[in-house]
């Protein structure tokens, strides 16, 4: 992103993170993908900086900021790993900021501290084997007893959940109630009849864990329960909403990875009597790539600016994400056929950046949910 559109102060931080991610991220990611292990160094050094703590509010041990900040964080971690930025955006975007957005007072206190520091790692339960993008068939059923509520269900493909030490979860007080019916709970990790059982043979993202929670009469307090019962699925759809830009900006960093290592690889290799650079068809390519990575950004920076200045941005952000993950794969996919058969093989960084893409279309809304939300939108609101 050029400097013409960053503040000073957002164009430092730009420098910043890059510079870590450069230095100490990206060299540890190909080792990170090939293990399957949970980047903690990383963890720990965005701790350091401070950048755990984006967005939540100074006096719950936050560092403050903005969306559009986020934004610029995001894409540079993404850019270096991206299994490290979808641990990050789990941790921050969605379990931090869910307490930050609906928690009381005393669960701010109590939660956000912690994770703000990287003491504790966050994660959000809300997938269930039999409901993805329609939540309101979730199953896991939380009823009260003696000033608690008793879950028993199960969720899946909850990240960060190896590691966690807080939980967000989502639960119904009543099935028949379906969305109203929804309760968001924060529970702690070591809580009795709670059970993580990790899950292995992801395509991409192999560093950022994930796993199948399982909940046998576990037991958390009304006291942890954040907003009015049934609350819970309307403050999650403001959650996501939000945590879209973070997804969003994501994408941005891995198209703009894989467009970095096809522009250095095709000045490099020779065919044909010359450099691949010198060559239309590759040219056509790398200009595709640059234009439609250069409109990714610029739709992410946009909608994060909305939020920052609490404006409606629903619609924009399913925009962003919709048209940004499209870019994240088609640019990963540009950059292995650049690479040619090099590109296929491990350690060349394309092949990550292929398989990393394409989740970026499934989790946190898939690309079809991202179209229903933005059509209603345009015909309930009209075409502004």
């Amino acid at each position: 992103m050029s400097g013409y559109f960053l503040s000073e102060e957002e164009l430092l931080l730009k420098n910043t993170v890059r510079d870590f991610a450069d230095n100490e991220i990206a060299p540890r990611a190909a080792g990170y993908d090939e293990s399957g292990d949970f980047p903690y160094d990383n963890f720990k050094g965005l701790g350091q900086l401070g950048l755990l703590g984006m967005t939540i509010d100074e006096e719950y041990g936050g560092s403050g900021g903005t969306f559009r900040q986020l934004a610029i964080a995001v894409e540079e971690i993404a850019r270096a790993c991206a299994a490290t930025s979808t641990s990050y955006i789990a941790h921050l975007s969605l379990c931090a900021q869910f307490i930050n957005m609906w928690g009381t007072e005393g669960q701010k206190r109590q939660f956000l501290p912690a994770l703000a520091s990287g003491e504790h790692i966050g994660a959000f339960a809300l997938t269930e084997p039999g409901s993805g993008s329609d939540a309101g068939a979730m199953r896991t059923l939380a009823k009260r007893s003696n000033g608690s509520y008793l879950l028993n269900g199960s969720k899946t493909f909850i990240t960060n959940a190896p590691e966690a030490s807080v939980f967000v979860v989502l639960a119904s007080h009543d099935l028949s109630l379906k969305t109203r019916g929804i309760n968001a709970l924060i529970m702690e990790g070591d809580s009795e009849g709670l059970s993580v059982n990790p899950l292995k043979g992801k395509m991409g993202m192999r560093a950022s864990s994930i796993a199948e929670v399982v909940f046998e009469d576990c037991a958390v307090s009304e006291e942890n329960r954040m907003g009015a019962e049934g609350e819970g699925f309307r403050e999650t759809m403001h959650v996501l909403n939000s945590s879209r830009i973070s997804i969003a900006a994501q994408c941005v960093g891995i198209a703009q990875a894989a467009y970095e290592a096809a522009v250095s690889h095709v000045k490099q290799r020779e065919a044909f009597g010359g450099k691949l650079a010198e060559l239309q068809a590759i040219q056509w390519m790398i200009a595709d790539m640059a234009t439609q990575i250069d409109a990714a950004r610029l739709l992410v920076m946009r909608v994060a600016s909305m939020r920052d200045e609490g404006m409606e941005y629903v619609k924009e952000a399913s925009m962003a994400k919709l048209f940004a993950s499209r870019v994240a794969v088609e640019a990963a996919d540009k950059s292995v056929q650049m690479h040619g058969g090099s590109g296929y093989l491990a350690p060349t960084p394309a092949e990550r950046y292929y398989r990393d893409a394409k989740v970026t279309e499934i989790y946190e809304g898939t690309s079809e949910i991202q179209r229903l939300v933005i059509a209603r939108s345009i015909l309930r609101d009209g075409l502004v």
